[in-house]
């Protein structure tokens, strides 16, 4: 520890010095982490008018529209005053926006309309504590939208259906204890249902003829089996469905309504789970499957779209979505993300083939120099690969540079290729970032994925961390003495794991909203989660019951072995990882004298909407950084309307 102290000491002046040589200008923390100028593109079913998400003039991101033949000015039609519009869509009708909103990160979203002509907005779920999800319209039927509730029971979420003219709420569908997901038919009849078996983990996904007949099982995936269901086709006879029975990854198929068989495999990829799915908006059928291991890459189902996405791959760099559609689809919202620039949003009309730049998310960044995202494969000591991505600082040769290990939360989620703000900002600052998909991670098939149940904490999913750090030190890529694992969610567990059960890896640690304790984390889940609680067990373990489990995994009960400093940033209001998951393992640190930063936001959740508290919280990770690895930091300067608060 003292030798560690005396290098700190030691190093970090002539490092702050040594990182600004060779590489380009400072990119503000504003100019990657403020308001977008402009984002998510869309189109009105209708093909009237274009939207998007822009800053108002207090700062604050809403819904703008403008007429698609452009003949009056773009104007803002929401009036969110506090932390921003974030999930937002049309009507079928295109006469209301839609629009998902919160308090203070409590995830307790209401579904808000807004009218078109008279900008007149209604909350259509005005019930305190309730949470609205699996918002489903249909353009047969644009009148009404159903929407889950977990009105009668926290725990699971009914389905109602809204008038959207009276707001009129009413009971459609009611769940039976068990269902996490519903799926409408092509007559906007709920037809589908995924359900959690809460007595082994086992997926089910169960049918019913019409909304008067019973339900069945039409087909299982036993735990450790991945599939859901995407759409009926339009005469309701097959259910379009991801499945990986008989497969590693997950294959995407028609299912036979009647028996549950596979009477069509529509897509497959070797390496890769099924992603995005393309379907046409009122024929239902499937037009392109998204593919992605280290870079996403669309097959064509569909031979009628074949010629549109001829031309579009020419048309611009990066990955290419196809992000909206008018219902007559004969112009497509389409956005490129390359991994060095900011996305790019075009109208495409498809008759005559042609397109028109919209805009671009972040026009600052293009003033700027970014880095290269480049896919790696690391072996892990026991031979499995994990895709991951390298982010070099521009300007700097790979020889052992500060590192900065990037975990992602989930941990059932995965880190991919394209512009990442974080990877671009830490690069920028001098330091090599590196995004490992350990196993784990989804996307990459089943054994994969499994290859992480209970392997949390001291297991192979750390493991995998651990090798690839190492495989960064041997590679010369890495300085082994100036290495930051930082992360999220489950990074943030990680974090706090890496610093607990491997202390002389790590230079130092960032956790934001990460849990210390897992008997403690499951005992304070939301209660929306019950359903899928045994799959949460049988993934990590049951530390509720197992106490040596617990101890074994949970770093709390190991903060006195962490030499590392360590930054704890965490929302009061976090639903998922409550704020007591913090304030213990600060509290251990502090009780052993541990060099600890506590941050905390008391208007914020699971993360940091508000982008004065991510400019403030960047500020000082920044900063924190540069103290312990000697990377360059742009000076920390008071961020007006951020409540942080240091404890």
């Amino acid at each position: 520890m003292l030798r560690r102290l005396a290098l700190l000491l030691l190093m970090t002046t002539p490092l702050a010095q040594f990182a600004g040589a060779g590489l380009p200008d400072l990119i503000p923390r504003e100019v990657l982490f403020g308001n977008p100028t402009r984002t998510q593109a869309q189109i009105a079913p209708d093909g009237s008018h274009l939207s998007w998400l822009a800053p108002s003039d207090a700062g604050v991101l809403n819904v703008w529209v403008q007429p698609v033949d452009r003949t009056t000015p773009p104007r803002q039609i929401t009036e969110d005053r506090v932390r921003g519009i974030r999930r937002y869509g049309w009507t079928q009708d295109g006469t209301r926006i839609l629009y998902l909103q919160d308090q203070g990160g409590d995830e307790n979203w209401h579904l808000y309309a807004v009218d078109l002509d008279t900008g007149k907005a209604r909350d259509l779920t005005p019930f305190e504590g309730v949470r609205a999800e699996n918002l489903i319209t249909d353009p047969e039927y644009p009148g009404e939208v159903l929407v889950g509730l977990n009105k009668r029971d926290q725990s699971v979420f009914d389905m109602y259906r809204i008038d959207l003219a009276s707001g009129h709420v009413k009971l459609d569908t009611e769940n039976p204890g068990d269902v996490v997901g519903w799926l409408t038919d092509a007559d906007f009849v709920i037809r589908a249902a995924e359900a959690a078996d809460p007595e082994n983990g086992d997926t089910m996904i169960r049918v019913r003829d019409d909304a008067d007949a019973p339900w069945r099982e039409l087909i299982r995936f036993p735990f450790g089996e991945n599939g859901g269901a995407y759409t009926f086709d339009k005469d309701g006879d097959r259910l379009i469905a991801s499945s990986s029975l008989q497969s590693d990854t997950t294959r995407l198929v028609a299912l036979d309504v009647k028996t549950g068989n596979v009477a069509e495999v529509l897509a497959r990829h070797a390496k890769s789970d099924v992603g995005s799915v393309m379907v046409h908006p009122t024929d239902y059928r499937v037009q392109a499957v998204e593919f992605d291991y280290l870079k996403p890459q669309w097959e064509i189902v569909d031979d009628s779209i074949a010629a549109d996405f001829g031309y579009l791959r020419d048309l611009a760099e990066g990955s290419l979505a196809v992000v909206d559609r008018t219902l007559a689809d004969d112009r497509w919202i389409v956005a490129f993300q390359p991994d060095d620039g900011p996305t790019a949003y075009y109208l495409y009309r498809r008759e005559p083939r042609e397109s028109e730049r919209l805009f671009v998310t972040r026009p600052e960044l293009e003033n700027h120099t970014l880095a290269e995202m480049r896919p790696v494969v690391i072996p892990a000591r026991d031979g499995l690969e994990l895709p991951a991505y390298l982010t070099l600082p521009p300007g700097l040769e790979a020889d052992k540079l500060p590192t900065v290990l990037l975990v992602h939360g989930g941990p059932w989620a995965r880190d991919d290729w394209g512009f990442d703000p974080n990877a671009q900002w830490l690069a920028n600052r001098g330091y090599a970032v590196l995004q490992v998909n350990f196993r784990g991670s989804t996307g990459f098939g089943k054994a994969f994925l499994n290859a992480g149940n209970e392997e949390w904490g001291v297991g192979d999913m750390q493991h995998d961390l651990t090798d690839s750090v190492k495989w960064a030190v041997e590679q010369g890529i890495a300085d082994p003495e100036r290495v930051c694992i930082y992360g999220g969610s489950y990074g943030g567990y990680a974090t706090l794991a890496g610093l607990a059960f491997t202390p002389d890896l790590y230079t130092c640690g960032v956790d934001i909203v990460g849990p210390s304790h897992i008997k403690t984390l499951f005992q304070s889940i939301p209660p929306y989660w019950a359903p899928a609680k045994r799959e949460l067990v049988l993934r990590v373990g049951d530390a509720e019951n197992d106490e040596a489990l617990n101890r074994r995994i949970s770093p709390f009960f190991h903060a006195d072995k962490i030499k590392a400093p360590l930054m704890v940033l965490q929302g009061a209001n976090d639903p998922r990882v409550k704020i007591a998951e913090s304030d213990q393992i600060v509290a251990a640190m502090r009780e052993n004298d541990l060099p600890v930063t506590y941050l905390v936001f008391p208007d914020e959740g699971h993360g940091f909407a508000r982008p004065e508290n991510r400019l403030a919280a960047n500020a000082r990770i920044e900063a924190f950084l540069a103290e312990h690895l000697g990377g360059r930091a742009e000076p920390v300067k008071p961020i007006e309307g951020s409540r942080v608060e240091v404890r």
